[in-house]
């Protein structure tokens, strides 16, 4: 089929000639570089994965497995295994065997430190299916996280009606409970289905004694020898990752310090009472802010400005009581608020190591006046961030808050989508998926106050990031050709920018091409990184609208630090993170 028609009206037709994805001009020179009489062979094409994709030790071997694949996929003749024409380097270049970040490397990173030292994928309110108010509560979406990579489950348990047996829910809301026998269970079948790392259960725990006792019991029979339970009351170091593998573990409060946390938590509310949050103005969710507030965005895209009240974590109906010994025994990492406000919060203990959960109105707040103090205190202990609770549509914030901060549980709503939550997507694509990504050494540095890292800082650039945008293709087979307009091909166009420190945060865009299935764009950028280590590549397609708002084509977030260097086919993603099946776009990558 050479063209496409749409009916503009009952007696009108629009008649679009396709393209066909042809390999832009850079490539068909850089072919004829790398090539004789129209035949790339396996040693050209070996020298070619050295010199332009930057692979130093690829090897004849490698070269041949190319072309050995590109035979299984396109069917080759046999002169051309060979070596590659010019449309077989073309299909190998934009094909799924060419991605940007290896497919090789699976984790990678020294897995040995203590758990402080990494940043764990953690889900918040883990249980429920959809908004935070009125949702079903099911193991349902606990195992899709699981699935997906997440490390970090809350679980919110509650007495049911009678108080004879333990719900998980929502307190205070409409949510409907499910009985947390069955959440416990389905963690341990779908644990380590996409990583053999520890997964941590966090509860708040809204439960008297007997009932704590029963979560031991359900706890200890569910998990049996995976359990890990500490032979000391705390620990003075966290284990690793790597000697935590396929392992269980239990955060929370003791319930003896409830109350220690009031004070910060009260304060919190009380000056959140009456806000409430935006809407959303655009389907795919509104612009990140950066640390500041806003980010540099030469589009002059709308700011995500939420404001929403704290979580009810520390509030419990209930006397305060000893906890039943069989329970506090299951905590492994202990948890709470402990008295004197923040200095009191973020106290180093040189003999305990211990959690502490804000907000992230909390954290905001507290990074003022006490930035470095949250370094240092997250290079031995944990600190988990979690939404403000009035983001009732399940909406999230900007995680480089909390992870420039060194905050190892930057917790999000897994069930909701947009801008924020496909950052926290991209960033655990590091480091083999496994759901824990070694922080970097500027988090971890000890000393006096200035040689504690500040992401607000002014500091020298390390590198910049040369990015092309040759072309992208896919989307008429993934859509229904009206899917954009119903009256023409799309206008695409692509956003590309960084998610980082300040410094780094900004965002760019192509130009807009007209009724076109598969745009070539051929546009380069280069983003000056001062902290690359914190840096992740944020792209995004849409389509113009004139009429009405812009219609989402796709996104993914990479990080740089893992991202190959060359020319490669990068997939996009829907809203949810789901991958499309086909649409992709050809982009070159360097650091210069």
């Amino acid at each position: 089929m050479s063209k496409q028609t749409y009916r503009v009206c009952l007696c009108f037709r629009r008649k679009f000639r396709l393209t066909v994805s042809e390999a832009p001009e850079e490539i068909k020179s850089l072919f004829g570089q790398y090539s004789e009489n129209g035949i790339m062979s396996i040693d050209q094409l070996r020298r070619f994965l050295v010199e332009v994709q930057g692979e130093e030790n690829a090897t004849t071997e490698d070269a041949q497995a190319i072309i050995d694949k590109l035979h299984e996929q396109r069917h080759l003749n046999i002169f051309q295994r060979k070596g590659v024409t010019l449309e077989a380097f073309f299909w190998y270049l934009f094909g799924d065997i060419n991605p940007p970040l290896s497919p090789k490397i699976r984790v990678h990173q020294d897995m040995n430190a203590p758990l402080s030292h990494y940043f764990i994928y953690t889900g918040h309110n883990s249980y429920l299916t959809g908004n935070q108010l009125s949702s079903d509560c099911s193991d349902v979406p606990i195992i899709s996280a699981l699935e997906g990579g997440v490390r970090v489950i809350e679980l919110d348990i509650w007495p049911n009606s009678d108080k004879s047996d333990i719900h998980v829910l929502h307190g205070r809301t409409l949510t409907t409970p499910v009985a947390l026998i069955k959440c416990l269970k389905s963690i341990r079948e779908h644990a380590f289905d996409s990583s053999e790392y520890p997964v941590v259960i966090t509860l708040e725990d809204h439960l008297t004694a007997d009932l704590q006792a029963k979560v031991a019991e359900m706890v200890t029979q569910t998990f049996g020898e995976i359990l890990f339970a500490p032979d000391s009351d705390c620990l003075k170091e966290f284990p690793s990752p790597e000697s935590l593998k396929r392992r269980i573990i239990i955060s929370t409060k003791p319930p003896k310090e409830y109350l220690e946390g009031k004070e910060l938590t009260e304060k919190e509310s009380d000056s959140q009472k009456g806000k409430e949050a935006p809407p959303d103005e655009e389907a795919w969710g509104k612009e990140v802010p950066n640390l500041k507030g806003d980010i540099a965005d030469d589009d002059n895209d709308d700011l995500d400005v939420d404001d929403d009240d704290e979580e009810e974590e520390d509030d419990m109906d209930k006397p305060n009581q000893k906890a039943a010994p069989e329970y506090k025994r299951l905590i492994a990492i202990h948890a709470g608020k402990p008295k004197g406000g923040l200095d009191g919060c973020l106290h180093v203990d040189p003999d305990k190591v211990r959690r502490l959960s804000l907000s992230e109105q909390q954290l905001e707040n507290a990074i003022i006046t006490h930035g470095k103090q949250i370094v240092r205190f997250t290079q031995r202990n944990i600190l988990r961030v979690y939404p403000k609770g009035v983001r009732i549509d399940s909406s999230n914030y900007n995680p480089l808050i909390g992870w420039s901060h060194g905050a190892q549980m930057v917790a999000f709503n897994m069930q909701g989508y947009g801008r924020s939550l496909w950052l926290m997507q991209g960033m655990f694509r590091a480091n083999g998926g496994c759901g824990y990504i070694k922080k970097p050494d500027i988090l971890l540095r000890h000393g006096t106050d200035d040689q504690i890292f500040d992401a607000n800082a002014s500091l020298p650039v390390k590198t910049t990031l040369k990015v092309t945008v040759y072309m992208g293709e896919g989307w008429y087979y993934d859509f229904k050709h009206t899917h954009f307009d119903m009256y023409s091909p799309p206008d695409f166009y692509t956003r590309i920018g960084i998610a980082g420190v300040p410094a780094d945060s900004k965002m760019k865009k192509t130009k807009t091409l007209e009724d076109n299935w598969s745009p070539t764009w051929n546009e380069t950028f280069e983003f000056p990184l001062t902290v690359p280590e914190l840096a992740l590549l944020r792209v995004e397609v849409h389509e113009y609208d004139m009429s009405e708002k812009d219609d989402f084509g796709g996104q993914t977030c990479l990080p740089v630090w893992e991202i190959r260097k060359g020319i490669r086919a990068v997939p996009l993603y829907n809203r949810k993170g789901e991958k499309y099946k086909s649409v992709k776009l050809l982009m070159r990558f360097d650091f210069i």
